[in-house]
């Protein structure tokens, strides 16, 4: 569970509504010099049912219009985002340094048993290509070109959710203008107290886009963009882990360049046999 995301959307409904609810003033040289209220009936203010339909609607209807084929994919999207780190890259290394000494010892046909064990396709796939003799030019082209797909289909979701944000104030800023010509056109003649309110009723749509763009939609989006990049990271990994097997490269040598994807921290902790091991009783529990 992607506990990090859930945690910074709930701050972020609890700061919002903090400041909603609760009201605190400062008064320089004044004693107290805090002074605190509490009005939960301030909710009411910031509910109004046709700026949501203007709003929430109008912003889905964009999304619809402009991916009919992916904006049916929400609930998968969502549990795409919600889930831990499904790509370890310190798994994969370990699984082709172990492929790389099962070749060296048996040869590369005895990798097809490894391969059938495998539960990511990609890299089923890539055992496989090897298994099978491809030429090793032909090999990376194959695997290359589906990353590059992959990461493709990945992006154009993103951008879905990206259309969503822009969209939201757009339609907040829609919904603003319709409650001032509205205002307006009633104003000759009308109670002067009653502008204040009015005006509170139009700019609430601008909020609601706003909320909406900013807690919803972004946060989806760089999420999606990041599990996009840790899939890349470990098919990329994966290629060239392969191509070396194919080789016939030293598995301590593979393992060192191997570790060269990752970042320093995950490298230091990637590295050597005492970690190897220490991983391997960690998946076993």
């Amino acid at each position: 569970m992607n506990v990090v995301y859930l945690i910074g959307i709930a701050l972020a409904l609890l700061f919002t509504l903090f400041g909603i609810i609760f009201n605190i003033g400062i008064h320089p040289g004044q004693s107290p010099m805090f002074t605190f209220s509490f009005s939960p009936d301030s909710l009411w203010n910031f509910v109004d049912l046709s700026s949501i339909l203007i709003v929430v609607g109008g912003t889905l209807a964009v999304v619809i219009a402009c991916y009919p084929k992916l904006a049916k994919s929400f609930p998968k999207h969502i549990k795409i985002m919600l889930r831990a780190q499904a790509f370890d890259p310190t798994i994969y290394v370990e699984q082709l340094v172990e492929l790389a000494q099962i070749a060296r010892k048996n040869g590369l046909l005895a990798l097809e048993e490894k391969a059938n064990e495998q539960t990511d396709p990609f890299f089923k796939q890539a055992i496989m290509l090897i298994v099978d003799a491809n030429d090793p030019d032909r090999v990376r082209s194959i695997l290359e070109n589906d990353i590059e797909q992959t990461s493709a289909r990945h992006q154009e979701v993103v951008a879905m959710y990206e259309r969503g944000s822009n969209a939201a104030p757009a339609f907040g800023m829609i919904g603003t203008l319709i409650g001032l010509i509205n205002m307006l056109k009633t104003l000759d003649g009308a109670d002067m107290e009653s502008l204040g309110p009015n005006m509170s009723v139009a700019l609430i749509t601008t909020f609601y886009g706003s909320f909406l763009a900013h807690v919803i939609f972004n946060p989806i989006a760089a999420n999606l963009t990041a599990r996009d990049e840790e899939e890349v990271l470990c098919r990329q990994i994966i290629v060239e882990g392969i191509m070396a097997i194919q080789s016939g490269e030293n598995p301590k040598f593979l393992r060192e360049r191997l570790m060269t994807f990752m970042n320093q921290k995950s490298r230091e902790g990637g590295s050597g046999e005492d970690a190897q091991e220490g991983r391997r009783k960690k998946r076993g529990k």
